[in-house]
């Protein structure tokens, strides 16, 4: 269903077997068909400046964060032959994109929308890459304190928490 073979995939069932791969893609895709009252995103045509700034942070994260960090996953963890330079390269480099990430986050409680921001699809995209930071080499996010803030922020919202017991 995904022409790259991998996963995720959503199939919307109600429109004929639609299928909607990437993740960033499929959160687009829920936010369009079902979040009606923006709860989760912003309001292409009455919050653009917003929605543009959601759009960025999860391009942000779906074209740097999310390779740079699983690169790392895989050097520190799967590559058959240890390759020290390319275990540092993206550790580096993951720790840099988390950099950013505290940047953003140093006066705001989320990535997007007006204020101290609101949690958005933005959020809900880099999240689950930041939850996995142990198992990419960063032992914890003390370095980054808004970006901890964050993370804590968001894991400890209750369906968070029930999402990432998915499977227990």
């Amino acid at each position: 269903m995904n022409p790259n073979g991998r996963i995720p995939v959503l199939v919307d069932r109600a429109r004929d077997d639609f299928a909607v791969f990437e993740t960033a893609a499929i959160l687009l895709y829920l936010a369009q068909r079902v979040d009606r009252d923006f709860k989760f995103w912003f309001d292409p045509v009455k919050e653009q400046e917003n929605y543009s700034t959601m759009l960025q942070w999860i391009f942000w994260a779906h074209g740097g964060l999310g390779p740079m960090q699983g690169q790392s996953n895989h050097f520190q963890r799967a590559a058959p032959v240890d390759i020290p330079y390319a275990k540092k390269r993206y550790l580096d480099e993951t720790e840099r994109l988390y950099g950013a990430l505290q940047l953003r986050l140093a006066e705001r409680d989320f990535l997007a929308g007006p204020g101290r921001g609101s949690y958005s699809l933005a959020d809900i995209n880099a999240f689950p890459w930041v939850a996995g930071h142990t198992f990419s080499g960063v032992e914890n996010l003390e370095k980054w304190p808004g970006l901890n803030a964050w993370f804590q922020r968001i894991y400890g919202r209750e369906a968070v928490q029930k999402g990432m017991d998915i499977p227990n």
